[in-house]
């Protein structure tokens, strides 16, 4: 295969944008908001990710819809005056460099700490401890049990992921994912091991999965739906506190059938399991494999995937695109480098979620970072 007719490196129609390539940045939480205001900063993240706006899409890290969302330290947010300016100036340098960017819009659920919130427990849609590890602002903790939701926090919620949807637009995003995926929130909703809520968002596939779809009406009422993506994981399992069981498959055929058929996102976002999951009962191996059939808008894929993964995906018909993570961190050009063939750089996982440049804006380019044209 030539390398400008590698499918990876074909356009594609995304809503009303169309994409350079098909080599999707992924979100990924990197840690670099270091200030009172969690705001992303011109000389570290639009450093970041204009260097990488050669991607056909961008992104971004996950987001938190407001203080109550968070889970992690220093991570940027898009719920005040200030986190909107500093993403302002993320996405004029990124569309200056010709590339195009969406936000991750995040709510951890119980993920998160009473030492994020005053001492508040985290919300969750039950009281079920997930037994995980977060990072706070004093160290490593382990998870408390959360405070399940009531109706009016339900609402509270929704409301601060479409004042989210608002902020990211004026923020110049060219659209937003909502992350229900990896066991935050809206996961903790789908799950019939983390839900075990007997009201009408809890008990049946369709009240597991109301709580996601209100969210979603409710956001495509501030902009446009073929602007917003979603994401996805149904094979997670024995992470945050997740396992699989006899109803997670039929949930995720069931909300994915659902946008199929009355909904006109931009893309679903899917990844293949993060674990082996080949022995556990109920779980799917191959998840683009599984849901192609069932979606017919753009379906993007994720997880452990390199170049040549990427373009057979694509090339067999079970992906319109491929999101890459890792490599991504350490090559900015990563484009460039499958256009060229140019052996990728190895990532320094110790600079992951520390702070300040190193590893984070230092790794240089190899290549022209642009597609043949």
């Amino acid at each position: 295969m030539e390398n400008s007719n590698q499918p990876l490196l074909q356009p594609l129609k995304l809503g009303d944008i169309t994409l350079s390539n098909r080599v999707i940045m992924a979100p990924m939480t990197r840690s670099r908001a270091v200030n009172d205001k969690n705001a992303p900063t011109d000389y570290l993240h639009a450093e970041y990710y204009t260097q990488r706006a050669t991607a056909g899409l961008i992104i971004t890290e996950g987001s938190q819809v407001s203080k109550r969302a968070v889970g992690y330290i220093h991570t940027a947010g898009i719920h005040n005056d200030a986190q909107v300016e500093g993403w302002k100036k993320v996405t004029n340098k990124v569309h200056q460099a010709g590339g195009k960017i969406f936000i991750q819009l995040w709510h951890v659920g119980r993920i998160s700490h009473p030492d994020f919130h005053g001492g508040d427990l985290p919300w969750a849609p039950s009281a079920i401890n997930p037994n995980a590890k977060v990072f706070t602002p004093v160290g490593q903790k382990d998870t408390l049990t959360p405070k399940s939701m009531t109706k009016e926090d339900i609402e509270i919620t929704k409301l601060e992921f479409v004042r989210a949807a608002k902020n990211a637009m004026e923020a110049g995003f060219d659209g937003v994912e909502i992350h229900s995926s990896n066991g935050y929130l809206f996961h903790q909703f789908f799950s019939d091991f983390s839900n075990k809520r007997d009201d009408e968002y809890g008990g049946s596939i369709e009240n597991r999965a109301r709580f996601f779809f209100e969210v979603l009406d409710a956001i495509k009422e501030v902009m446009p739906e073929n602007k917003i993506g979603a994401r996805f994981n149904p094979s997670l399992h024995g992470i945050f506190g997740m396992e699989i069981t006899e109803k997670t498959l039929p949930t995720f055929d069931y909300i994915i059938e659902k946008l199929d058929a009355e909904y006109n996102l931009a893309y679903i976002h899917l990844s293949e399991p993060f674990t082996d999951v080949t022995n556990v009962p109920h779980a799917e191996t191959e998840i683009a494999k599984r849901y192609r059939p069932k979606y017919n808008g753009v379906l993007m894929i994720n997880s452990a995937f390199d170049q040549e993964k990427g373009n057979k995906i694509i090339d067999e018909g079970y992906a319109d695109c491929v999101a890459f993570g890792k490599p991504f961190i350490s090559n900015p050009d990563l484009v460039g480098r499958f256009a060229e063939n140019v052996e990728l750089t190895d990532w320094n996982q110790d600079t992951f979620y520390t702070q300040g440049k190193e590893g984070y804006i230092d790794y240089p380019a190899k290549t022209r970072n642009l597609i043949p044209s």
